[in-house]
């Protein structure tokens, strides 16, 4: 049959088709791999501060031959970050820690702080992608369990902190930061009931209080402090959390920005409470009567079995963390 002599039901289905198809080809042979730096300036830090720079990485979903991919984060150390935060599922294969540590050895000496994705626990597994459709994604039978350990090990060999459902502190270029954070909220595995006891013996434990501030009560009365809240898994309820307990800035990552975006409508699912609106970017998160900068990640990878993106390019994020006006 010749294309003359089709119906037009049967054009139209044609057309659709082919469009289709050069919509995944573009999808899995070009954007994937399409890596894009976003930047973006984010108002917090003391008057008179000097701007702080961080890369803020997530979902590398790392297989070992990804050479490019790693080849590309690693020349993110160049622009020599004060500060590296990796919201996790850094594993994307039973091996990936051999393709992480090509990745992220250039940044041995960086500080960084980190927090678990459920591909840091689970390995991948083939899904039915309007599965998402429904809602967050639940437990997967049969899945690989990958070597959390070993990724935790090489984490340490960075010097980076572990931020799992516990706090830490660093001086960054003049000024106090305390990070808290939660293991993976996708599992179930965050426990916010911790957040203000870890908070509370940071400070208790702050080797500054009493010799240079002996009237203050606290390290925040102390000096200027920013305060960083980060999880994997944007859920409202760890957001709301992490906006209760001061955070003036929250990163997260797990969404991937949707994945697979319609151009001028934006994600068509989440895999999470969060609003589609909210999916990617940094945007404002409004708790009550209290607020925070919310940076989401679209991340840099994608589950080896499902190997696409459209209209949601790869990327890496380099807030650089300025003084409020």
């Amino acid at each position: 049959m010749t294309r003359s002599t089709l119906s037009p039901a049967a054009r139209i289905a044609l057309a659709i088709g082919a469009a289709g198809a050069a919509a995944f080809a573009w999808g899995s042979l070009v954007e994937r791999t399409r890596w894009t730096l976003r930047r973006v300036d984010v108002p917090v830090l003391p008057a008179g501060a000097a701007p702080v720079k961080v890369l803020h990485l997530s979902d590398l979903h790392m297989a070992p031959w990804q050479r490019d991919k790693q080849e590309w984060v690693r020349s993110l150390a160049d622009l020599e970050p004060d500060l590296v935060v990796d919201t996790g599922d850094n594993l994307g294969h039973e091996r990936g820690l051999d393709g992480v540590r090509r990745a992220l050895d250039a940044f041995r000496g960086i500080p960084g702080v980190f927090v678990n994705g459920s591909n840091d626990y689970f390995g991948p597994v083939l899904k039915n992608p309007f599965m998402y459709f429904g809602g967050p994604s639940g437990h997967v039978q049969h899945a690989k369990r990958l070597d959390i350990a070993a990724l935790h090990g090489y984490f340490a060999e960075l010097g980076w902190h572990d931020l799992d459902n516990t706090a830490a502190s660093l001086d960054l270029r003049g000024t106090h930061f305390e990070f808290f954070g939660v293991d993976d909220p996708h599992k179930g595995y965050d426990r916010l009931d911790l957040i203000t006891a870890a908070i509370d013996e940071l400070r208790a434990e702050d080797p500054l209080g009493d010799e240079r501030w002996p009237d203050a009560t606290s390290v925040a009365q102390r000096r200027p402090t920013v305060t960083v809240g980060v999880a994997h898994a944007p859920y409202q309820r760890v957001l709301n959390s992490f906006v209760n307990h001061g955070a003036q800035l929250m990163l997260a990552g797990h969404t991937h920005g949707g994945q697979v975006c319609v151009p001028g409508f934006g994600a068509l699912v989440t895999n999470c409470d969060i609003p589609r609106k909210q999916v990617k970017g940094l945007s404002t998160w409004q708790h009550g009567l209290r607020s925070a900068y919310l940076n989401v990640s679209a991340g840099l990878g994608t589950s080896i079995y499902a190997p696409v993106r459209f209209a949601c390019p790869p990327e890496a994020t380099l807030l650089t963390l300025v003084p409020t006006e």
